[in-house]
């Protein structure tokens, strides 16, 4: 049958990225408890596309998948973009991974257990040199009050729940348990999915003796991941739904840290 994709192309244009998009798939998360989960992923694979290329074979990316189900997971990142880069004649390739993570967690005060769920992504590539790279982030929702409305209110302060993203590249492996808990330290107070009335009273108590603008958090995010030696580079950024306006407040870092 006549291969249209391998077809020559006269536009003489290069394509950085080709592939497939939101592939629904399971996969196995390194799990610090349990030592695996199970979880759903959205997988995005992409290869570039020489210029004399019409187009790549797309149901090769699915084949590759398939070859490795049952044990997708972080440690398999590089032989997969390998496979890709191999199987599709590229010269690089790019898998990016997105799924719920769930960690069981205990109210402050009762200790009564619920799941938290963390969105996490995984993207892994690898480029014409040969070299491969590895991004984990995680995003945390957390808890803030404000430091201003404290300080000038008779009556309390104002609130507001917040979403913190921390993507990491690394030396070792690095747990998500462990980069959630960075987030977490930083904020006013945690999110928790089950909270009693004792429970409520400390988290509110906590967060008002504790606020935070969203530029305290991502400072103190960043003060906790320079200082840690297996952390490469890091971004990290922050928006509060603000609770008493009309739009969120946003703070951003990023830094590489020198070998």
């Amino acid at each position: 049958m006549i291969d249209v994709q391998s077809q020559l192309d006269d536009r003489n244009v290069n394509i950085d990225k080709v592939g497939v998009k939101n592939v629904r798939y399971p996969i196995t998360v390194m799990d610090r408890e349990n030592q695996l989960q199970h979880t759903v992923a959205s997988i995005n694979m992409y290869v570039n596309l020489p210029r004399q290329f019409k187009g790549t074979h797309m149901s090769r990316f699915i084949e590759i998948l398939n070859e490795f189900h049952g044990h997708l997971d972080i440690r398999e990142f590089s032989r997969v973009v390998e496979a890709m880069k191999e199987r599709l004649h590229a010269q690089s390739a790019h898998l990016e991974i997105e799924f719920p993570y769930f960690i069981k967690k205990q109210s402050p005060v009762t200790r009564t257990a619920g799941l938290m769920e963390y969105h996490c992504r995984v993207m892994g590539s690898l480029d014409q040199a040969g070299k491969h790279d590895l991004v984990v982030e995680v995003n945390v929702p957390i808890t803030t009050v404000c430091p201003c409305s404290r300080e000038i209110s008779r009556h309390g302060a104002h609130n507001q729940r917040g979403l913190a993203h921390l993507a990491v590249r690394f030396k070792r492996f690095i747990w998500i348990e462990d980069l959630v808990r960075m987030v977490e330290r930083a904020a006013s107070c945690e999110v928790y999915s089950l909270l009693k009335r004792p429970d409520e009273k400390f988290v509110t108590e906590k967060g008002y003796d504790n606020p935070k603008f969203v530029e305290d958090v991502v400072r103190d995010i960043a003060v906790q991941l320079k200082t840690d030696p297996n952390v490469l580079w890091f971004r990290a950024d922050v928006e509060n739904y603000e609770s008493i306006h009309n739009h969120s407040a946003y703070a951003y870092i990023e830094r590489r840290k020198a070998v």
